[in-house]
């Protein structure tokens, strides 16, 4: 039989520690990009301009969308 075991082989311990800080900088990383985004987009106000006109159907519905900067 072939017994070459290791303990701190990729597929042990090693991996799994590999794994585990991966995932964690991916979900840091992610949060992070997540709060950057809520902020720059909490502070961008926009505002409708000419309701009324506006149709259920069509492409230029972003037409009326102005940004109040």
């Amino acid at each position: 039989m072939h017994e070459n075991r290791s303990v701190f082989s990729l597929d042990g311990i090693t991996g799994m520690l590999i794994a585990t800080v991966l995932l964690l900088v991916i979900l840091v990383a992610l949060t992070i990009w997540n709060m950057n985004v809520q902020n720059t987009n909490a502070s961008n106000f926009y505002d409708i301009k000419d309701e009324a006109s506006i149709k259920m159907f069509g492409s230029k519905q972003a037409e009326h969308v102005v940004d109040v900067k």
